[in-house]
């Protein structure tokens, strides 16, 4: 059998429900809230308010810093993991140009882009039903406590 119909036998293989199929590693990957997160930046969401209410600007290539400011909350460390997972896996690309100082930028690949159109309406289901999520955690607390 050559690599491409073994390629191809695989992916008819995938069961994420299987403990052993490499889709559930990706998944555990693709749910972290700062992939999530660094896919919309990326590909243009603009961070402000309901997103949904606002469309999304094109995808962009962005600098470390500025993925850093506008990611509130993510350590370097952290940034810097989350960063080289995504390259490691193809949905960005890292480039390097060689200014004083040295310029690094990073851009969605069309397998990120794909990716990042699921994980925006995540975002925005996050953001636009948070309000009713708050109040059910209330209520399920009074309930309990």
């Amino acid at each position: 059998m050559k690599a491409a119909q073994k390629r191809a036998q695989a992916k008819v293989e995938y069961n994420a429900f299987l403990a052993e199929c490499p889709s559930r590693q990706l998944l555990d990957r693709i749910s972290d809230k700062w992939v999530v997160l660094i896919l919309c930046a990326l590909g243009g969401d603009n961070g402000s308010g309901q997103s949904g209410a606002a469309p999304a600007d094109a995808p962009k290539a962005m600098r470390y810093s500025e993925i850093s400011r506008l990611l509130a909350g993510v350590s370097q460390k952290m940034l810097t993991q989350t960063l080289r997972s995504l390259e490691h896996d193809g949905l960005l690309t890292r480039t390097v140009t060689p200014t004083v100082p040295v310029t690094v930028s990073y851009e969605l690949t069309d397998l990120g882009l794909s990716l990042h159109h699921m994980t925006r309406g995540l975002r925005n289901w996050a953001q636009t039903h948070m309000a009713e999520v708050l109040a059910n955690r209330e209520t399920y607390d009074s309930r309990t406590s």
